[in-house]
């Protein structure tokens, strides 16, 4: 299970030193390119030309399993590659393989019509656009997908488009071209046929960009989080993904690799962040002696590596589970890593942050603005609660019911 095949061997190798020699050195100028442009939603100019080197280089569209798109890995191949790239905030973009375009170009592969994927997977896999996704709504419980109130509305060769959504992450770059919309196409049908998908241009009549939504003050631009109302938009019927009442189906299929992306970028953080905890615990002195001889400290340290280690190893069995028995049987695995990555990242930021003191909480590291990030995770692509519901539910199928006996 812990072995990887000679390919990814050698491609986690690749993206090491690419990481060493392009995108650490550059995390400064990115910000700054940011901090100084005319416009903030546009893509920086470094971070172009990483993406054009990295292309360059073979490190492009990694995450498409066993797929013609992309390198053919495994999820529990492409989970070591992806705990790297978590590293830095930027390096996904930068090899093409950042969300929400992972799941939206695996969606359009899987579930596209031919014509679909011509038109926007092609683009998409060559980072010439970028992509949001359109589910949460800020009207209704969106933790229960049920609840989502967006109209799409059938009109003779055209389907009628109407709803607000918000953290539309990726809306806001200048970039981004299409949106995948889901909404409900019939009210009456069975509870989970009730929903569809489908695909929106951003510049179609009626799609308006509301506003930004910040992270506990970090707007994350370029890419950000949109408000977007969709008033009477129109689109042609063939912009249907998959069918009408499928939205549930593509779903699940799109989220089970998404988790597996998004806790192994935050183990990715976790590691960089206990990384810079032993290193400032070695350079600073307090007391007259080095921060690195206090006992407390040196326990954060051995529960950090702890934590870290358990929850990498959660996650790879997920993966493995993914690629050997399906997406289905692996639904367990997959709930407990959604809610033990982030909160294991969570507690290794905070311990990190502590050691650094006043430095930790300013832009002068990354780590205050790695919390805010991870912290939204307990959150995306569901609430803990509704994992741990699901992890409980499962757990107990183990255990069927008996009735009391009678004393």
């Amino acid at each position: 299970m812990f072995e990887l095949s000679e390919k990814a061997q050698a491609l986690r190798e690749q993206v090491l030193a690419f990481m060493d020699e392009h995108v650490y050195p550059n995390e400064h100028l990115h910000h700054e390119q940011i901090a100084n442009a005319e416009n903030r939603w546009a893509p920086t100019a470094i971070l172009e030309e990483l993406k054009g080197k990295a292309k360059a280089a073979g490190l492009w569209n990694l995450f498409l399993p066993e797929s013609d798109y992309g390198a053919g890995l495994t999820n529990f191949e492409y989970a070591h590659l992806c705990e790297i790239m978590g590293r830095s905030h930027m390096a996904p973009e930068v090899f093409n393989c950042s969300a929400p375009d992972t799941g939206n170009m695996e969606t359009i592969a899987r579930y596209g019509s031919p014509e679909q994927q011509k038109q926007w997977l092609e683009p998409l896999l060559a980072g010439e656009i970028r992509s949001c996704f359109s589910m949460t709504e800020p009207a209704v419980a969106s933790s229960d997908a049920t609840n989502i109130s967006c109209e799409i509305r059938r009109d003779g060769d055209e389907y009628v488009i109407n709803g607000r959504k918000w953290w539309s992450s990726g809306a806001m770059t200048t970039t981004c071209k299409i949106a995948i919309v889901m909404g409900k196409t019939d009210a009456g049908a069975e509870k989970h046929k009730q929903q569809s998908m489908i695909l929106v241009p951003l510049d179609t009549p009626g799609v308006k960009i509301i506003r930004p939504l910040t992270v506990f003050g970090y707007d994350h631009a370029p890419h950000g989080h949109a408000e977007i109302e969709y008033d009477n938009v129109r689109v042609p019927a063939s912009n249907m993904l998959l069918g009408e009442g499928r939205g549930f189906e593509i779903a699940q299929g799109r989220l089970g690799p998404g988790r597996i992306h998004h806790c192994m970028r935050t183990i990715g953080v976790a590691e960089r962040a206990l990384e810079a905890m032993c290193q400032r615990v070695n350079e600073r002195e307090a007391f007259g002696k080095p921060l690195a001889q206090f006992d407390s400290i040196r326990k954060d340290i051995a529960r950090s590596r702890l934590e870290i280690e358990q929850c990498r190893l959660l996650t790879l069995k997920a993966a493995h589970m993914m690629d050997t028995v399906g997406n289905k049987v692996a639904r367990q695995e997959i709930a407990m890593i959604k809610v033990a990555a982030p909160s294991m990242a969570l507690k290794i930021l905070d311990r990190a942050i502590q050691v650094h003191g006043a430095t930790g909480v300013c832009q002068d590291t990354f780590l205050a603005a790695a919390w805010a990030q991870v912290r939204t995770l307990r959150l995306a692509d569901g609430p803990d609660e509704v994992h741990l519901d699901s992890i409980a539910k499962l757990e107990l199928r183990n255990y069927p019911q008996t009735h009391a006996r009678s004393h």
